[in-house]
């Protein structure tokens, strides 16, 4: 395995070199169709206007929207300018988002005006309030010391924001030869993307990515879906996800692969999408596909493009696997396996593994790409067949956690091995299965969800005295949350007033759907709450509730 030692810039004129004709990217909901070559022209462009509007090399540029055009565009013009792209989760609310901003110390902010019904305009006036008279490009604000502009992805004026006309303009500005120079100045070692994951301690933390990461990752995940210039690829998973920009658009443009883009997830977009431009792969985490398979028309979609894909993102039930081989069509799915700190692909299974290693397993490791299976107690590697720590080393492995220095050295070791905390077991055939979770993470649908995060949250609230979160099985999403509180001493509360008061300040998947008020919790001699036995005692009430 060679590893590329190429930028996301070099990356993108290469392909447009050798395709040019071919379709870069399709948005059939706005009827949109770029070629490669018209693809490397636009984000020319606006990696000029990043530089004409005073972004250095470096600057950390945070981007808040479902997965549109101009998300698409400042990905790779981001890449060929040298600004640091930081993805934010479309279902921030205000306190996150703060945080978020903080924290990476963004100094450009671009943002869709809404999701899903959230005024994102709203929320940063909240989080910004000096935007209201500030002037374009010049924010001084109090809880934001570094954010200096923000540029909206419309042409709708809102006071100290830039629109995206105004915001293209200033590509004008910039010679061929300024920006030919701060394209040159790149090397593949430079971070280009922090990706934020929430950790153990309860905030997240901001993952640095390389181009050596992200490219050789997309590289390597479109080998093993065997992509080529003739593949379209079908995208509905979030872009601020690595799944989005890393498996999706990265594996797709380090191939010259159409991508066939749905701004938001909806069943029956999808199918119309993948039967009008026959799309031969589709990505999705489980529920997805299931949505898909059980949309009530699905059988008067025409599928049959479909050969490959990506499951990812939670446990694949193996009916789910069968359907989406044979009444989709995509013979050739895969599964991949890994974590934001490595850019994210660890292991994939292979378009000609049989169903059992599809569905029992999350395939081998990449090539270029070490693995060993440790016991978590003695650091011992372990014999096939016995469960531990799976741990990773390699190109992947992120550059560390922005301003995070102690928590970088937890999860990645003296020898650079990065430390998953998933329990993984490998077979005779070296094929890895994920058996359970070192930290109490929780899957929802795809997203990961850390408890530790909800219970600081929660603690806040003047009436709790103490809170624990667990998941429970759930049919739709693999899993749910509960809460079990311990409220303070002559204190009432509702479950739907605490859910009342997460609302508009963490994300909706955040926001336990069971919650339980308790005495006290289960313990250990030496005082350790049982989580253990909390999760017995959540997975009876959630049967009790009929889940």
């Amino acid at each position: 395995m060679v590893i590329l030692q190429k930028t996301v810039g070099q990356v993108v004129k290469e392909q447009a070199a050798r395709h040019p004709e071919t379709e870069a990217y399709v948005y059939p909901e706005h009827g949109i169709r770029k070629s490669y070559k018209e693809f490397d022209e636009e984000t020319d462009r606006l990696a000029k206007a990043f530089i004409g509007i005073g972004i250095e090399k470096g600057e950390h540029v945070a981007i808040w929207s479902d997965n549109k055009r101009e998300w698409l565009l400042s990905q790779f013009a981001t890449g060929k300018m040298g600004g640091v792209l930081v993805t934010v989760n479309t279902s921030y609310q205000s306190s996150e988002l703060e945080y978020l901003l903080e924290q990476s110390d963004a100094t450009t902010l671009i943002l869709g005006e809404e999701f899903k019904g959230t005024s994102y305009i709203e929320i940063l006036n909240t989080v910004c309030p000096e935007l209201a008279t500030a002037d374009k490009g010049k924010i001084i604000s109090k809880k934001l010391p570094h954010l200096k502009r923000v540029i909206v992805m419309s042409n709708n004026n809102y006071p100290g924001i830039y629109s995206w006309n105004e915001f293209e303009a200033f590509a004008e500005g910039i010679s061929d030869s300024e920006y030919e120079e701060r394209f040159a100045s790149m090397i593949p070692d430079d971070v280009i993307n922090i990706q934020y994951t929430s950790g153990t301690t309860g905030f997240p933390k901001g993952v640095m990515l390389t181009h050596l990461n992200v490219v050789n990752n997309g590289k390597l995940i479109g080998d093993t879906m065997n992509l080529t210039e003739k593949d379209r690829l079908c995208i509905p998973v979030p872009f601020f996800h690595c799944f989005g920009c890393v498996l999706g658009t990265m594996a797709a443009v380090t191939h010259s692969t159409t991508m066939v883009i749905a701004e938001q997830f909806e069943p029956k977009r999808v199918l119309q999408m993948v039967q009008d431009e026959k799309c031969t792969g589709l990505h999705g985490v489980p529920t997805m596909f299931i949505a898909e398979l059980n949309h009530p028309e699905f059988a008067s979609f025409d599928t049959s493009t479909l050969r490959t894909g990506i499951m990812a993102g939670s446990p694949c039930p193996i009916e789910v696997m069968k359907k989406v081989i044979h009444d989709m069509g995509a013979s050739e799915i895969t599964i991949a396996y890994g974590q934001t700190e490595s850019s994210p692909v660890i292991t994939q299974t292979r378009a000609d593994d049989d169903i059992e290693k599809r569905v029992s397993t999350v395939g081998k490791p990449h090539a270029g790409v070490e693995v060993k299976i440790i016991d978590p107690v003695t650091g011992e590697e372990v014999e096939p067949g016995i469960p531990g720590e799976l741990c990773t080393r390699g190109y992947h492995v992120m550059k560390g956690y922005y301003k995070n220095e102690e928590a970088t050295q937890a999860a990645i070791d003296s020898e650079g091995w990065l430390h998953t905390g998933d329990i993984a077991v490998e077979d005779e055939d070296g094929y890895i299965a994920i058996t359970g979770r070192i930290k109490d993470m929780v899957i929802r649908g795809g997203e990961n969800i850390y408890p530790r995060e909800i219970e600081e949250f929660l603690y806040q609230h003047p009436s709790v005295q103490d809170v624990q979160v667990v998941g429970v099985p759930d049919p739709k999403y693999g899993e749910e949350l509960m809460a079990w509180v311990i409220l303070k001493e002559g204190e009432g509360l509702e479950a739907e007033e605490l859910k009342e008061y997460c609302s508009g300040k963490i994300s909706r998947h955040k926001i336990p759907r069971y919650i339980e008020f308790i005495k006290e919790y289960p313990m250990t001699a030496s005082g350790k709450i049982q989580k253990f036995k909390l999760r017995e005692l959540s997975v009876e009430h959630s049967r009790q509730a009929g889940v």
